[in-house]
């Protein structure tokens, strides 16, 4: 997840002020429907109606076809009265889908609400990253010791019904408001979850095991930074998403590990879905300092090459990042950027390569909208998006693996420290 906020913010998470240049194109649309001479009915509904329309709009674009298509519901469609502000929420929101891209998305006030609450760290739920791949709602990371990853949710597992519903079709959105719901309510997710199996002919064969999983959801607060002390003073960090309290409580953690003569680090970035910019920029600056981050580029041009904001405190001390493919955004922000500095080594699988930059804004009626604004690369000027970071040695958890309660990708991490199982958990609180 990266998104940018008004302070400047990534991944799920960007936020420059556009509600002036979202509001102009809304005007925009108002305008043209003044300029067609339709009926009064139309009109009397719109306002804020601006008097030039912009140069940039293409000439195969005629908005005399929107609005004749607007009066005719207005007046033919068999319920009436017919809603003019859900008819411009359905426009607005065919806008965003009109760019084929899951991450540019708008939000009517009570979606809106509910994403700056998930924000948060937050909200009620099953505690859980979704998206759309392919055209597939998906699992992207079960949060953990949260209804999702105790129900034996997986990154990857895809979402085939809700509540008995298909998900056909559906946005994350809409997903994301049928998934969310009071604490102690029950929902329903039919589940399909993929199986390779490399076949002698050094071909793949995929099988996809259905189950039906019901899972109680329960208020998600999500502290998203945990300190785990591993055999031969090893500090294992676990962040679980880079929201509002990441900064405050990852300080407190490197702390307490410089007060104490540790002998390496694991980074622990697994199914961490992402969120604000300015939180990874501060993660990744205490083993980079001041040195270049992460990049934006735009059309083919790098427009920004943001630093990090730490103080470089942990350079030098042995480092192993895990990633899995639930690592996304700003989780692959952090892992790219030590990688390519050659301050951390990288095990487990491939990240999920979700590099592009989100900008997020509200309009006066709090409705909202997310558009995609650039794209990110690491320092070196690699891109991830859709593509991931390869782990340098790659080690997956296999179904063994998990009968047997065993974390094949942590005990290679200890193993490259030279420590092996668990000491001690001690959690950061407020």
């Amino acid at each position: 997840m990266h998104v940018r906020n008004t302070k400047g913010i990534i991944g799920i998470f960007i936020i420059i002020n556009l509600s002036f240049g979202c509001g102009y194109a809304i005007a925009t649309i108002n305008t043209a429907i003044a300029k067609t001479n339709t009926s009064k009915d139309v009109l009397s509904s719109v306002q804020n109606v601006e008097t030039d329309i912009p140069s940039d709009i293409h000439t195969s674009a005629d908005f005399n076809e929107f609005w004749d298509l607007w009066r005719q519901l207005k007046s033919r469609y068999y319920l009436q009265p017919v809603d003019d502000k859900k008819m411009m929420y359905g426009a607005m929101a065919g806008l965003t889908s009109a760019m084929d891209d899951p991450y540019t998305t708008f939000f009517e006030p009570k979606s809106a609400e509910e994403f700056a609450t998930a924000l948060s760290g937050k909200f009620e739920g099953i505690g859980a990253e979704i998206s759309t791949v392919d055209g597939q709602l998906q699992i992207i990371s079960p949060l953990i010791d949260l209804p999702a990853d105790k129900a034996g949710l997986k990154p990857g597992d895809l979402i085939l019904k809700i509540n008995a519903s298909s998900t056909q079709d559906m946005s994350t959105d809409e997903a994301v408001s049928y998934i969310r719901g009071a604490k102690g309510t029950p929902v329903s997710l039919f589940i399909g979850r993929v199986h390779i199996t490399k076949l002698p002919n050094k071909t793949e064969k995929k099988n996809i095991e259905t189950k039906e999983y019901t899972i109680i959801r329960d208020a998600i607060i999500v502290k998203s930074v945990r300190l785990i002390w591993e055999k031969n003073s090893i500090a294992r960090i676990q962040i679980t998403s880079f929201n509002q309290d990441t900064d405050d409580l990852f300080l407190r953690v490197v702390e307490e590990i410089l007060a104490k003569n540790v002998k390496g680090i694991i980074l622990d970035l697994r199914n961490d879905p992402g969120g604000f910019l300015d939180k990874a920029t501060a993660v990744a600056g205490e083993w980079t300092g001041d040195q270049i981050v992460v990049q934006e580029r735009r059309q083919g041009k790098i427009v920004d090459q943001l630093p990090g904001t730490g103080s470089g405190r942990l350079k030098g001390i042995p480092t192993i990042i895990l990633l899995n493919q639930g690592s996304a955004s700003a989780s692959e922000i952090v892992a790219g950027a030590l990688h390519d500095y050659g301050m951390a080594k990288i095990v487990g699988m491939k990240s999920f390569g979700k590099g592009s930059v989100q900008d997020y804004s509200e309009f006066p009626d709090k409705s909202a909208v997310k558009i995609t604004i650039a794209e990110w690369l690491t320092p070196k000027g690699n891109s991830i998006h859709k593509v991931g970071i390869k782990p340098d040695v790659q080690v997956d958890i296999t179904q063994d693996d998990l009968h047997a309660k065993r974390d094949s990708q942590l005990d290679k991490a200890l193993e490259l420290l030279g420590a092996k199982s668990v000491v001690k958990t001690k959690r950061i609180k407020k």
